[in-house]
Order: C-alpha cells, then structure tokens, then sequence
C-alpha cells in the first residue's frame, strides 16, 4: 500500500469535508473498507491534490457531473457542503444549478436546487454560511 497517497488523500478530503469522510468510512467498513482507501488515494491522494485546479473550482465541476448524472443524490449533497467549504457562495451554487438545466435537463437543474435548499438550510441550523 502506498501511504504517500493514502496521507495526501487524507489531507485533500479533511480541507474539504472531514466529517463526510468519516461518514463514508463508518458506512463502508464493514462491508468494503478497501473502497473507502481507493476513493481517499485515487480521488483525493492522486485526482484532487493535482496542482492544475484550486479545490473552490475542482468543486464546481463536481457539482456540475453530479447534478448531471441525475443520481447520485448523496454524493451532491456531500459536495454542495464541499463547495460551500472550499469558497463558493451559496448564489454560485444556484447558478451553476441552474446552468445545469441547460445541458443536463430541467428535471436534473431542479433536484439538484432542491437538494442545495436542503443543504443551505441544514447549514444555517448549524451556524455555517
């Protein structure tokens, strides 16, 4: 195992969202716990902590697949938070949602909306902007 990427991994997914992190790792460790360390060496070790993109854009562009994919539901909402985290405003948030319209469809714009309202909200329960 190469603990290089695993720590560079670890690094790049605390600066955007620690507790998801956590989160994923309880939920897959015991029944894939292997996955949770690819996802934190391949997506964050060697992906995420590339030098070409700052982490506020890379979440962006996140944003933007997810909502494209149309399901991956859990994933949006862990990386609408990592947005946020990185330095995104909520109003980039929405017109990056809404642009989604335009090449993913309306039905995919609005559930990701939908779902950013959700997310805001909880954040406001908790104090974070």
């Amino acid at each position: 195992m190469d603990e290089t990427r695993y720590r560079r991994g670890l690094e790049a997914v605390r600066r955007v969202d620690a507790e998801s992190a956590a989160r994923l790792e309880e939920a897959l460790k015991d029944i894939a716990p292997d996955l949770y360390r690819y996802i934190i060496e391949f997506a964050f070790g060697d992906v995420i902590s590339r030098p070409g993109l700052d982490m506020r854009t890379r979440e962006i562009a996140t944003v933007s697949a997810l909502t494209a994919l149309g399901h991956a539901q859990p994933q949006l909402r862990v990386h609408i938070n990592a947005a946020l985290n990185a330095g995104c405003t909520r109003g980039e948030i929405v017109e990056v949602l809404m642009q989604m319209a335009v090449y993913a469809g309306i039905p995919a714009a609005l559930n990701a909306l939908y779902l950013a309202k959700e997310v805001f909200s909880e954040r406001d329960g908790k104090g974070l902007r």
